[in-house]
């Protein structure tokens, strides 16, 4: 699979590579980052790696799925972002994680609405979804940047979160 590279005003988001498991390791290790995911305890290294690979099979198999993230004029990965399947709602989530030192400028909303657009001109998505913990008002306020809307309050993945549902003419990008 080809998958493509994204730009943005300030971002690139790229294809992993295996080269990024250390750095998105980095990230991943940074006290607090991962508060609000299902799994709050950074991840070995080794499941880090098996993170990627499961992500270049997930854009083999579903032709979509995270990239890597970096700013343009600063080369580095800051994060990810991107597309994914979630079974549970027969649906594509857009998602994203980026470094501490990258919250509050606007980065997220960018990156995902680099992957909202790819999922809706590219892919032909008629809809996409987005799971927000219930206390993370940052990830929620970025999705409502993307004109999101929240369809349920729900427990899932042993987590109280918000999901929210976005169709393409309610896109905001």
């Amino acid at each position: 699979m080809n998958i493509p590279t994204l730009t943005t005003a300030r971002l690139l988001l790229r294809p992993f590579t295996l080269q990024d498991v250390d750095a998105l390791y980095d990230i991943l290790s940074t006290e607090g980052i991962l508060r609000y995911f299902p799994r709050t305890d950074p991840p070995p290294r080794e499941r880090v790696e098996r993170l990627l690979a499961h992500q270049l099979t997930h854009w083999e198999e579903r032709g979509c799925g995270w990239w890597a993230v970096e700013l343009q004029d600063a080369p580095g990965l800051i994060g990810w972002c991107g597309l994914q399947y979630l079974p549970e709602f027969d649906a594509v989530e857009v998602a994203y994680l980026l470094a501490q030192d990258c919250w509050g400028k606007g980065l997220a909303t960018e990156a995902a609405r680099a992957a909202v657009r790819f999922g809706f001109a590219e892919l032909g998505l008629e809809r996409l979804v987005a799971i927000a913990h219930v206390d993370n008002h940052a990830s929620q306020r970025v999705i409502l940047k993307l004109g999101m809307t929240q369809v349920e309050a729900l427990h899932l993945w042993g987590i109280d979160c918000y999901r929210y549902e976005l169709t393409p003419d309610k896109f905001v990008g």
